[in-house]
């Protein structure tokens, strides 16, 4: 990793952090520089604006999950024998994997602040970016469960969103025991979290 490289991660890696603790305009740039090490210059030679700096945040770690998410939704689609179940986890798991990497958490924290704020700017970006991973999913999920029509679908697609920002985040009652390890608890949480899912998109 070169020096410019190292430098970029920084800031990404500060302002990820900033943002999940205090939002994105709660999170200064004198703070951000302040966090990551480097002057403004350094910042505006990298990302150009805050802006671009926060769309960069959510490209880190948004783009990497897509990826993985379509070539698990690949290996189902349009097949006879897919169940629900099977484009669930296509679409969860991935999820939950990033959640537990690292610092994922953090950016699960964003993900929600993100939603939270109503930043339409922002919302305008992950639609444009990756409208067309949620397009892929919706379709198979139509072919699946041909007794809903397309408003009934996005509302259950839309709740079990919800769902799994929830399940992502680590806010919720359950919490993990000494005695289970990480990958065990994702486990649990993932089959949990599928079983439920695939009851409230199947009901008619």
């Amino acid at each position: 990793m070169n020096s410019s490289t190292s430098t970029k991660e920084r800031i990404l890696t500060a302002a990820e952090a900033l943002f999940a603790q205090r939002g994105f305009d709660g999170a200064s740039l004198r703070q951000l520089t302040s966090a990551a090490g480097v002057n403004l210059a350094a910042v505006n030679y990298h990302f150009g604006s805050k802006e671009k700096l926060v769309e960069q945040v959510f490209k880190r770690r948004l783009d990497a999950l897509n990826q993985h998410r379509l070539a698990e939704l690949a290996k189902v689609a349009g097949k006879p024998t897919t169940r629900l179940e099977d484009v669930l986890a296509a679409y969860i798991r991935p999820a939950l994997e990033l959640s537990h990497e690292g610092n994922g958490s953090l950016f699960m924290r964003v993900l929600a602040r993100a939603f939270a704020e109503h930043d339409d700017t922002l919302r305008q970006f992950l639609s444009e970016n990756y409208g067309h991973v949620m397009k892929q999913f919706t379709a198979e999920f139509a072919r699946l469960l041909p007794h809903l029509d397309r408003a009934e679908l996005y509302w259950r697609i839309d709740l079990v969103t919800g769902a799994l920002t929830h399940a992502m985040s680590g806010f919720g009652m359950i919490q993990r025991k000494d005695d289970v390890s990480e990958q065990q608890h994702r486990e649990q949480t993932a089959a949990h979290l599928i079983r439920f899912a695939a009851a409230g998109l199947s009901h008619p």
